[in-house]
């Protein structure tokens, strides 16, 4: 169960969020402030999974403190309460690490699709972090995956089509890998990712070339997408779960011409992410 922190100087809005959480049985609210002081004092005895900020505070704006409390909390969610919606604060926000938003006034129903999204995206995180772990922990008998093969191929096709790249030449290799990935737990946690490749050609590096090109693809078609808009779903489910969103920003900046520099990819975290949506879509 996800525990909750929220730091908002109008008490009226603290109330209504920790009702919506209680009420929606969200999780747990560990508790609250007023002044970003007196929350940064708060977080490292509390360690709350989710964090709820407001961007405009008198002593200390969210952004500022959000940057501050991920020095002591770096692998908790944040979230931003803001009536302001100008592109280059959003743009700012998300590059100190907030998840997701909620615009005031806030609205029952947006608050509790955020949170559980967030919360589900956090999870999805630490399942990543402990996937080889499990990986080498689990048995056999153990790591077997109720999901069949028919499915997560269905599943994986969904995210690809999403991603702008199921008709790329890699796609049928990520097909092949993440599927043995999903079903050969035990067997991939010491694995390279040209490993994996050489149980289905003779030629590893050139399928792992092919992968690489359709990872990257779907970055530029994320990038691409953040541009338009930051809170698009899709961007929102993948900048920061298959990719790392710090290299998202960059090919952002570089489709802007703001930096000659491209964002790149991380093939293995990307596999491993793709193997946990899969068997975890609904």
């Amino acid at each position: 169960m996800m525990s909750f922190y929220f730091l908002d100087d109008d008490k009226n809005i603290t109330n209504i969020l920790k009702l919506i959480v209680n009420t929606r049985g969200l999780g747990v609210c560990c508790g609250s402030a007023e002044s970003a002081a007196e929350a940064l004092s708060d977080l490292p005895i509390m360690k709350p999974d989710i964090i709820i900020v407001d961007f405009l505070m008198p002593e200390m704006d969210g952004i500022t403190f959000i940057k501050k409390a991920k020095a002591i909390l770096p692998d908790s969610a944040y979230i931003m309460l803001s009536q302001v919606s100008s592109k280059d604060m959003i743009a700012s926000a998300y590059e100190a690490g907030v998840e997701f938003f909620i615009q005031k006034p806030l609205n029952s129903v947006e608050v509790e699709s955020i949170i559980r999204k967030v919360s589900d995206g956090l999870d999805m995180k630490r399942m990543v972090q402990k996937m080889h772990n499990i990986f080498t922990a689990d048995s056999p008998a153990q790591a077997k995956k109720s999901t069949s093969e028919d499915q997560i191929e269905a599943n994986l096709r969904t995210i690809l089509t999403r991603l702008g790249i199921v008709g790329d030449a890699g796609s049928k290799d990520i097909i092949n890998i993440v599927k043995y990935m999903c079903t050969h737990p035990d067997a991939v946690d010491t694995m390279t990712v040209s490993d994996l490749c050489s149980n289905f050609c003779d030629n590893p590096k050139s399928m792992e070339q092919r992968i690489r090109r359709a990872a990257f693809n779907g970055l530029v078609n994320l990038a691409h997408l953040g541009l338009d808009d930051y809170s698009n779903e899709i961007f929102v489910d993948y900048s920061s779960s298959l990719y790392n969103f710090e290299q998202v920003r960059k090919e952002m900046d570089c489709i802007r011409q703001k930096s000659v520099r491209h964002g790149n990819v991380k093939i293995r975290h990307f596999l491993t992410s793709l193997t946990f949506h899969c068997q975890n879509a609904q």
